[in-house]
């Protein structure tokens, strides 16, 4: 069933002055697990759930390194982060190969984001169904953007995306004033928190989780499963003792219920191929 007659198209414009096709990329990425970034002047933390489709499986990968300085979360059609991901790499080698060094950012976050616009202006095809969280570190400094598939992006200091990332953001703006000074390991305790927050009560692992880091002095890599361990249980966010983020789960239903009702529901069901 169509929404309306104005969905079957992404070239289609609605009298409201909505292409409907971009809306349903975009809500793919409010489907998909959560993806969470945030940075301070000297280090960028990436940060996201690991889901499988049944027990049997493994879960689909969802950070990607594409050069030493940058690398990237996806939330939504993993596939589709994928291909991406492989453009990112081909960008970053190409640059480097062209003018020997390291290809800044923010260019690439507009070269990606030109291309995923291109997406909602042709009939024949579709626009990419994830969300990309970007971290890199150039010569002004350490980035956070957030490209979108209908082709904005944005810079930000700390962000999530994903299913019940309302929760995430909520711990995120209580936080973000300190993140600008804060070390290495402040910005990965924050960025557990902050995981921990969207799992609604789920007891938090190395096992689901994934968080990579770049910055200064340190090339972009995704930390081992016992460093992670080992950082949760340093940080005491592993069971249910864990009082300093029980003000959030306290406050969310008060403070934000439509929010995470839109972005908690859709998640809820097996039947989203790209919740993986």
């Amino acid at each position: 069933m169509f929404r309306n007659q104005y969905d079957t198209d992404v070239t289609t414009w609605s009298p409201a002055g909505r292409l409907f096709q971009v809306e349903y990329a975009m809500e793919a990425v409010k489907q998909g697990s959560a993806a969470i970034g945030l940075r301070s002047k000297s280090h960028v933390v990436l940060a996201c759930v690991n889901k499988a489709n049944s027990e049997l499986s493994s879960h689909q990968k969802k950070i990607f390194k594409a050069d030493d300085h940058i690398g990237v979360a996806i939330a939504g059609l993993t596939a589709d982060g994928r291909v991406l991901s492989r453009y990112m790499r081909s960008e970053c080698i190409n640059y480097s190969y062209s003018y020997e060094s390291p290809l800044p950012v923010g260019r690439l976050v507009v070269q990606l984001a030109d291309k995923a616009q291109v997406c909602t202006q042709r009939s024949w095809k579709r626009p990419y169904g994830v969300g990309l969280l970007v971290a890199g570190l150039d010569e002004s400094g350490a980035h956070l953007y957030y490209n979108c598939p209908s082709g904005n992006y944005f810079e930000y200091q700390a962000f999530a995306i994903g299913s019940r990332s309302q929760a995430a953001k909520t711990y995120l703006e209580r936080r973000f004033e300190n993140f600008m000074g804060s070390s290495r390991d402040d910005l990965l305790k924050d960025a557990l928190f902050a995981i921990r927050e969207t799992l609604q009560g789920e007891k938090l692992t190395s096992s689901i989780c994934t968080v990579a880091v770049v910055g200064v002095g340190e090339a972009f890599h995704i930390l081992d499963q016992g460093t992670v361990q080992a950082l949760i249980e340093a940080f005491e966010i592993a069971g249910e003792e864990a009082t300093a983020s029980e003000p959030t789960a306290a406050d969310q239903p008060a403070s934000e219920p439509g929010a995470a009702a839109d972005q908690g529901a859709p998640a809820g069901h097996d039947a989203a191929p790209m919740d993986i």
